[in-house]
């Protein structure tokens, strides 16, 4: 563990309540506060609440070398190809 870690671990807000949440081990739910708010993203997504842009099955049309795997323990990854 770094020393960033230990003193000031990232945190994030819950994408539901805002509630701050420590990003590791000890948040079970993140990036989800609780249960309850993991839930209800959940239902949102199962209602069609939340729609990703884009006309269905345009996955299927994108080169596969093209894509690049995200890392989300590298967030740099994001800053540019």
């Amino acid at each position: 563990m770094s020393t960033r870690e230990k003193s000031n671990p990232l945190s994030v807000k819950c994408p539901i309540c805002g509630k701050e949440v420590v990003w590791g081990p000890q948040s079970p739910y993140r990036p989800f506060c609780s249960e309850r708010c993991r839930m209800i993203d959940l239902g949102e997504w199962a209602s069609n609440a939340y729609r990703i842009e884009g006309k269905p099955g345009s996955a299927d049309e994108l080169d596969p070398g093209e894509a690049v795997p995200f890392d989300p323990r590298h967030p740099e990854q994001l800053k540019g190809n």
